[in-house]
């Protein structure tokens, strides 16, 4: 299979579906990471171009962890993700055309700030676009309209009703081991904010965990519009 998760900030795919990702590729499917923004506002102290690059890196680290094939970075700069750009709407449907998913996972339109909710939206109808022709992309158009999207977990698992869940008890270490490398969040986290974020993602997996009756796991709610219904489980 062919994955593409396509999530907003450098780190938001670790704590919400590293342990998925990390199952796809360790079964031999070839995954793709693609994060909208660069994260350069997710500090105080550390100014925003400088920021920008080591986050960056950092996901590039995450996801050779997990398994990625590769980590695209569309660098738009934090609170700047909206689906009513259109160049940004391009841009997705380029890296949809280009990865040829089977599945895409993506966020909730409830999660908990725009950039998050704005990507959702902005990746719902890229996805669409892919099979038009004439919408032209560097990649051929080809029927990816009705590829199934998978939303992934809000932080802290709040408003949100899974309706599927991944065991990801094998996992659940290369996951913390993968949002570990986010050191400029962690770090900053801890001190700032007096929050181990490790801690507070390892607990929402057991949650989550504790609700399908495994040691760990990850929730996500299927896109549920026609056609992009599938007739077999595509989560691992």
């Amino acid at each position: 299979m062919r994955i593409l998760a396509i999530t907003c900030h450098p780190d938001d795919l670790e704590i919400a579906a590293g342990g998925t990702i990390a199952k796809y590729a360790q079964r031999g499917d070839d995954v793709i990471l693609c994060h909208l923004a660069n994260g350069n506002l997710g500090h105080v102290i550390i100014e925003p171009d400088e920021l920008g690059k080591i986050r960056t890196k950092e996901a590039e680290e995450g996801g050779k962890l997990l398994g990625a094939k590769e980590v695209i970075n569309l660098d738009i700069g934090d609170l700047f993700v909206s689906s009513y750009d259109e160049d940004l709407a391009r841009r997705i449907c380029e890296v949809v055309r280009y990865a040829k998913p089977d599945a895409i996972i993506t966020h909730d339109d409830k999660d908990y700030m725009r950039d998050h909710v704005e990507t959702g939206k902005a990746v719902f109808n890229a996805s669409f676009s892919t099979s038009v022709v004439h919408y032209v992309t560097e990649s051929p158009a080809f029927g990816g309209n009705d590829c199934p999207i998978y939303y992934m977990d809000n932080l802290g698992g709040v408003n949100f009703l899974p309706t599927e869940y991944v065991d990801i008890s094998d996992t659940i270490e290369l996951k913390i081991q993968a949002l570990q490398c986010h050191e400029s969040q962690i770090k900053w986290m801890l001190e700032h904010d007096h929050i181990d974020f490790c801690d507070f993602v390892r607990t929402c997996s057991k949650f989550r965990g504790y609700q399908c009756g495994v040691a760990y796991a990850e929730g996500f709610r299927m896109c549920m519009t026609w056609p992009r219904i599938p007739t077999k489980r595509l989560l691992p």
